[in-house]
């Protein structure tokens, strides 16, 4: 396919600035029919528990108590015995660091009303549209900046020191663009997130760059499928600014993907550029957000189930990459 020399020209100079963008959304609210058969959900808080514990039993009880938990988030195999991984957590639990950081923990996080509200709401639209849905076990912690959260189907667990506010003395060490990412607004999208994997059907014989980009499409329409009144910004971790000049700006981001036949490239390298993390997607400009082969997908999939009026369950379960792409009409917004 022939390139233009203009264009080339346009992304050295920069990211491109318009000065339209896409409408707004309208004011929104939760469909009280499905909100119906919300679930009553507990978020258990370990922290307090594990923190509480003053002696080898009492860690030996609360690992019975939790033995998921202690399988799958504390990682009891990777121990020899029990008696091993006691003794790491008292002297964890020990440590003057961990302590002032449970206890940021307990300041910000006293009331977790707001994040169990949302996970009953968000877990009633997952149980609408998949029946078969198994409301899991939450459970809360502390870790020490060593997970952050682990969700499976039966369970989740948030590190909540992870989630602090971004001006509070201890920080996981992660970069600035994804650390920006871990506040409390994120975290039930970043839950409702990985949830669509368990239905975010793929075909593992297709390795192209468009693939990459229909599964994350897939996977933040459902989150707002799920979570309707969630601004984009929490789902895809894009600023409000990002977000605007993405859309000023999607024409001719779809000219660089277009132009240079990257939607069937099979080269992993070449699909990290627009699909792994990073600060900027630096194939297009350094001005322009990370990741943005996600971005472009999130609109084809938006398009597609527009224009084909499929249930969600249906559009997760559809592993055709290239028939989503091609029978959502896609194309850019002219501002």
């Amino acid at each position: 396919m022939e390139n233009r020399i203009g264009y080339y020209f346009l992304v050295v100079l920069g990211w491109i600035f318009f000065i339209s963008c896409k409408p707004q959304t309208e004011s929104c609210q939760l469909d009280e029919e499905i909100l119906k058969s919300k679930p009553n959900l507990e978020i258990k808080r370990l922290e307090d528990e594990f923190f509480g514990a003053k002696t080898p039993e009492d860690f030996h009880h609360l690992i019975e108590k939790y033995p998921e938990f202690a399988d799958r988030f504390l990682e009891r195999d990777l121990y020899p015995n029990q008696d091993s991984l006691v003794s790491t957590l008292v002297k964890a639990h020990s440590d003057s660091s961990l302590r002032v950081l449970y206890d940021s923990v307990k300041v910000e996080f006293a009331d977790v009303s707001d994040i169990q509200k949302d996970l009953e709401n968000a877990f009633a639209y997952v149980q609408h549209y998949f029946p078969n849905f198994k409301v899991p076990k939450v459970y809360t912690y502390v870790s020490g900046f060593t997970s952050d959260l682990l969700i499976e189907e039966d369970l989740i667990v948030i590190g909540l020191d992870y989630f602090l506010p971004a001006d509070h003395a201890f920080q996981p060490d992660l970069p600035r663009y994804l650390a920006a990412r871990y506040q409390r607004e994120y975290l039930v999208p970043m839950i409702v997130l990985a949830i669509s994997s368990q239905y975010n059907k793929v075909n593992p014989a297709d390795n192209t760059l468009l693939s990459e980009m229909i599964f994350y499409g897939k996977a933040y329409h459902f989150v707002k499928a799920i979570m309707p009144c969630t601004s984009d910004q929490f789902i895809i971790g894009y600023t409000p600014e990002e977000i605007e000049d993405s859309w000023a700006n999607e024409e001719l981001i779809w000219s660089h993907f277009v132009e240079n036949e990257l939607l069937f490239q099979t080269n992993p390298f070449e699909i990290r550029k627009y699909i792994g993390e990073a600060p900027f997607t630096d194939a297009i400009s350094t001005n322009a957000p990370g990741r943005l082969g996600r971005w472009v997908g999130w609109n084809i999939v938006d398009d597609y189930q527009a224009n084909q009026s499929v249930d969600l369950a249906i559009l997760m379960g559809e592993s055709d990459a290239e028939k989503i792409f091609r029978q959502s009409g896609y194309r850019p917004r002219r501002q």
